[in-house]
């Protein structure tokens, strides 16, 4: 076996200018990137610049002459290659090794909403599961891959134990590597029994003749060779174990929050390399692909789930709002494709499991932050002219139409841009099954300028014992300029 990346070719790379292409990288990654996706197209993004980093400490330490990997075995049937492009339209399911019983296909289909998969692999408008969506990022644009059964464009030509490595891997059935745009870190907990469910399902829907898309990344960022760096700093492969300490709900809500549900990828801060410190995990961050703050998950009583009970956890969720709250943004959509469908029983567990998660942050509900007198006058008065008549004057709101603001943890963590966005730009809650005619937020960005915009979003955060702090216009100015979607 050879090594997959030679002294020589990391030579080049550094050679090439990586003084440059980190400070670009950092620069790309420090500022706002308008028209970018999805949180998993800036872990790629990251994970490119991780490979570099890596590849290049490796020859100051002159290990290069030791493989950093062995070439990875091709299993037993490799999918076949795109030759000419071709119109959307079906094709013959091949004889497969899937199991074909009713049962399973069912507990397929509900594992692949449990998962989220129909998320990232349909494009607007396009054909379940036939991939294409756009994954826009500082280096270049991904395409996510079409999964129908196709033989020659899906994975038709797959085994069961070709896709079981590929979960467990991250690697293709002819070794390549996967760019972790898929929660490969989180999907390598999946049991087998799971996988081979999915699989299952996954023969069973239509097949789409739909060409994959090829990845259009810029030099160096298009050398694959460079994930393996990303991979050793964070891809740690193995099944998802049970804490026997643990009550059997716990590790269930457990195993679909750290695996299937990949909650992880948006919920934890995400380094320049796009990778995440297990110091860190379900703390919370910043989504810098579509600028939205994923709270944390945590006990923290900042912006966590420290106050929340079962309940409150298993309404939002769910339902998609609750006497906390309601989603927006990128977890609306993971309400609408994924948690509704989940069952009772694996809601509360996930609950159950997110309740249990300690503060590692240490952060603690404190004082009313203190508003400037005018600029909280003029929130006021904008809050009483615009939000008022459904939020209520006190911000106690009106469930299940309109969340309530008071108490609110979304308005009143650290982050001030989701309340920034949603008075911008408006939203929806999801329409789900026990909510299925949400009401919506307008949005007010038309109507307001940066500082009546930030004088009532600070009145929001500041009044009625909410303790978040006041916001400036300049940050309002800023997230104008984040992408709708």
């Amino acid at each position: 076996m050879k090594p997959i990346l030679c002294a020589l070719d990391l030579l080049r790379l550094l050679g090439a200018g990586l003084g440059s292409v980190m400070r670009w990288a950092w620069c790309s990654v420090a500022r706002p990137i308008a028209q970018r996706r999805r949180i998993t197209a800036s872990l790629v993004s990251g994970s490119l610049t991780a490979g570099l980093i890596a590849s290049g400490s490796a020859v100051l330490l002159h290990a290069l002459q030791v493989p950093l990997i062995a070439e990875a075995h091709a299993a037993d049937t490799t999918p076949a290659k795109p030759t000419t492009t071709a119109s959307p339209t079906t094709t013959t399911i091949p004889e497969n090794s899937a199991d074909t019983r009713p049962e399973i296909v069912k507990r397929g289909e509900y594992l692949a909403r449990a998962g989220d998969c129909i998320a990232c692999h349909t494009a607007p408008r396009g054909k379940l599961f036939a991939g294409g969506l756009a994954m826009e990022t500082p280096f270049g644009t991904l395409y996510s891959p079409n999964i129908t059964p196709d033989a020659q464009y899906g994975i038709g030509t797959w085994s069961e134990e070709a896709f079981f490595k590929m979960m467990r891997t991250g690697r293709k059935p002819d070794g390549t590597l996967i760019y972790p745009a898929m929660p490969i870190a989180q999907y390598t907990k999946v049991t087998r029994e799971d996988a081979n469910a999915i699989f299952a399902f996954l023969r069973t829907v239509e097949p789409v003749r739909e060409p994959n898309r090829k990845h259009t990344l810029r030099f160096p960022f298009n050398q694959r060779n460079l994930l393996y760096g990303w991979r050793t700093l964070y891809f740690r492969e193995g099944e998802f174990q049970p804490d026997p300490t643990k009550s059997v709900e716990w590790n269930r809500g457990a195993y679909l929050v750290e695996g299937l549900g990949h909650c992880s990828m948006c919920h934890t801060r995400i380094n320049m390399l796009g990778g995440s410190s297990p110091s860190d995990q379900f703390a919370g961050g910043l989504i810098p692909v579509q600028n939205w703050y994923a709270p944390s998950l945590t006990s923290d009583k900042d912006g966590g789930l420290g106050d929340w009970s079962i309940q409150d956890i298993v309404d939002l969720l769910q339902t998609g709002v609750s006497a906390r709250g309601a989603v927006y943004g990128p977890m609306a959509e993971v309400t609408y494709h994924s948690l509704q469908h989940l069952s009772d029983e694996d809601i509360r567990a996930m609950a159950v499991y997110l309740k249990s998660l300690p503060d590692n942050q240490g952060r603690k509900t404190g004082p009313s932050a203190q508003a400037d007198p005018r600029t909280f006058a003029l929130g006021k008065q904008i809050y009483a002219d615009k939000c008022a008549l459904c939020h209520g004057a006190n911000g106690e709101g009106q469930l299940p139409h309109y969340p309530p603001l008071a108490g609110n943890q979304s308005i009143e963590m650290d982050s001030a841009v989701n309340p920034i966005r949603i008075v911008l730009n408006g939203g929806f809650p999801p329409g789900t099954k026990r909510n299925p005619q949400p009401y919506g937020m307008p949005p007010f960005g038309q109507e307001l300028n940066d500082t009546e915009a930030a004088a009532v979003v600070t009145y929001i955060r500041t009044a009625w014992g909410n303790h978040g702090a006041p916001v400036t216009a300049r940050q309002v100015s800023e997230l104008r300029k984040a992408p709708l979607h």
